[in-house]
């Protein structure tokens, strides 16, 4: 039966290295997942009749604090791995060693989607206010991209030996090799995980597809879908997933405890995804139930 078993098994995280420089696979994966959320958030945003290169002005500013406000949020709950005797790192450099805070060496690792999703949103927002644009319209034009993109970049987890699930027991079709040097002490003994990496992949693929195709209806006139009702879907859908594949997680990030189990403590995933799933679920009740437009954060109010 071995024989039939998928094992994954990571080359490691560095693509190729020239000198004192390497490209590495997550970085290589989000600048793919970058330029295809580029070109098809710029065709969806021309079938809602938004401005032309709205999404190449905005994608820069996007990208840039969405990652800052992913890290921001990592180390902000794992700042025990930061701080203290950790506080300081260096970088090679021609042979040079530069000391860095090592709360800066995201090359290594160490990022979390929810973090760029607050951060990401914030900057939506303000850039929408700036541009005096439609604060649903264009989230909604972005959310596909962010879950196709999630779905890419989640590759870079397996690259990098990190956000795998706990031990395999028994028979499994498939299972995950974590390196001895990056296995949780307690499982230590273990080789083979659950490639939770390749789970959430999948769920955020299901995710995009769905949220193409309600799409991809509504500009057909076939589904009544209001402005922000795309979004509050994504919410649902994207945290339905996160929230079982996040309790299989080793190194969740914890409140109140410590990973791989959090016992007696809150895992930040589940709890973020579960709020994440009473705004959406509260703004399609909002647009359905009492049928109302959301209000738009994007247009502030004119008072007379």
């Amino acid at each position: 039966m071995d024989a039939f078993i998928a094992t994954f098994t990571s080359p490691g995280p560095e693509l190729f290295q020239l000198g004192p420089f390497a490209l590495r696979w997550y970085g290589l994966l989000i600048a793919i997942a970058v330029l295809i959320g580029l070109n098809l958030s710029s065709r969806l945003a021309r079938k809602r009749g938004l401005e032309p290169g709205l999404i190449s002005d905005l994608l820069p500013i996007l990208v840039l604090t969405a990652v800052v406000g992913a890290r921001i949020y990592y180390v902000a709950f794992e700042w025990r791995n930061y701080s203290g005797d950790n506080f300081w790192s260096s970088i090679n450099i021609f042979g040079l060693a530069i000391p860095i805070p090592s709360a800066v060496e995201i090359w290594g690792g160490g990022i979390a989607i929810h973090g760029a999703l607050l951060a990401g949103t914030l900057a939506v927002l303000i850039f929408c206010r700036w541009r005096r644009q439609a604060f649903w319209d264009v989230l909604d034009v972005l959310v596909p991209s962010i879950a196709l993109g999630q779905a890419i970049g989640r590759w870079g987890n397996f690259f990098n030996n990190e956000a795998f699930g706990v031990p395999i027991k028994g028979d499994l079709a498939w299972k995950l090799f974590i390196p001895f040097v990056n296995r949780p002490l307690n499982y230590a003994n273990n080789e083979f995980f659950h490639p939770t990496f390749l789970y959430e992949s999948i769920w955020n693929l299901l995710v995009f597809t769905l949220l193409i195709v309600l799409f991809q209806r509504s500009n057909k006139g076939l589904l009544k879908l209001p402005a922000g009702a795309l979004s509050c879907i994504y919410l649902i859908t994207y945290s339905l997933g996160r929230v079982w594949i996040e309790a299989l997680r080793t190194d969740p990030l914890c409140l109140g405890a410590l990973p791989p189990s959090c016992e007696g403590g809150l895992r930040i995933a589940q709890l973020m995804s579960l709020a994440m799933m009473a705004v959406g679920g509260f703004g399609l009740w909002w647009l359905y139930g009492r049928k109302r437009k959301l209000p738009d954060p994007g247009r502030p109010r004119s008072f007379a």
